[in-house]
């Protein structure tokens, strides 16, 4: 049976509107579908080509859902398309919700259909989201068009379910904990007597760069020691940042959010 629409987002708030509109760059608009209760962001992706659609009308005629919505409500948004969603046998769920399990949206749904959980971030928006993935139930087929879908929005890590609880803390959480970080960067430069505009746009891409570093040759430690001279400027900046514990400071906030993450838990 072909479906009406590939990909329907049920929800197109911050994460899920990123990955919708990710996914107008690998997929017709046209083969998209969306619903949120706030009427301009569904105009928005309208006027991309996408369509505007109910809950009711995605969980009947999409091939991928994309459940957007906050973990705390995922229960009650899905209760009232569960009964469409049970006769449902060439559907497959995608969720986000932080803590809520594959087991979970089963059985709100009341149904074993094949479920992908991913856990994204919002650099999605701009085609660098780290995404982490759980299947069960899912074939090669629909993982292929899954991912083939997506394609646009970052890198993809398959792993097991069990781990993505804490993975997700790092990968989910941490945009914000480095936008923290340059914030800081932003004011101890502009304290120093350059500009903001200015500030901004140096802390941008001295981070750019330093992912790309990163990324390419790993060991932080020994990054870190390629920058630092004896006696030099950097040093001085990481002195500071091991005065004030700034390595338990930061692993406090992934552990902070992954405690938050297994108390959301389902």
């Amino acid at each position: 049976m072909i479906m009406e629409y590939e990909f329907g987002f049920i929800g197109c708030g911050n994460m899920g509107g990123a990955l919708a509109s990710a996914c107008l760059k690998s997929v017709k608009p046209k083969k998209i579908a969306v619903c949120d209760y706030d009427e301009q962001k569904v105009n928005n992706f309208k006027a991309l080509g996408a369509k505007g659609a109910t809950a009711q009308e995605i969980a009947a005629n999409a091939r991928f859902i994309v459940l957007g919505v906050k973990p705390q409500v995922m229960e009650s948004a899905l209760s009232p398309i569960a009964q469409a969603l049970q006769q449902r046998t060439d559907a497959v769920i995608i969720t986000m919700g932080a803590g809520v399990s594959i087991s979970a949206i089963r059985s709100f749904i009341g149904a074993d259909l094949p479920v992908i959980r991913i856990m994204p971030n919002t650099p999605a928006l701009v085609g660098e989201a780290m995404i982490l993935y759980s299947v069960e139930g899912v074939d090669e087929r629909e993982e292929k068009a899954f991912l083939k879908g997506f394609a646009m929005a970052g890198k993809f890590d398959k792993i097991p379910e069990s781990e993505i609880d804490a993975a997700s803390a790092l990968s989910g959480c941490g945009p914000a904990f480095v936008y923290a970080f340059a914030r800081g960067l932003v004011k101890g430069a502009c304290k120093s007597g350059v500009p903001e505009d200015k500030a901004f746009a140096y802390t941008a891409q001295t981070l750019i760069g330093a992912a790309k570093m990163l990324s390419a040759y790993g060991d932080p430690d020994t990054l870190i020691k390629n920058v630092c001279s004896p006696g030099g400027t950097t040093i001085e900046g990481i002195k500071a940042l091991e005065k004030a514990d700034f390595d338990n400071i930061t692993a406090s906030a992934v552990t902070a959010a992954y405690k938050r993450t297994l108390e959301l838990k389902k």
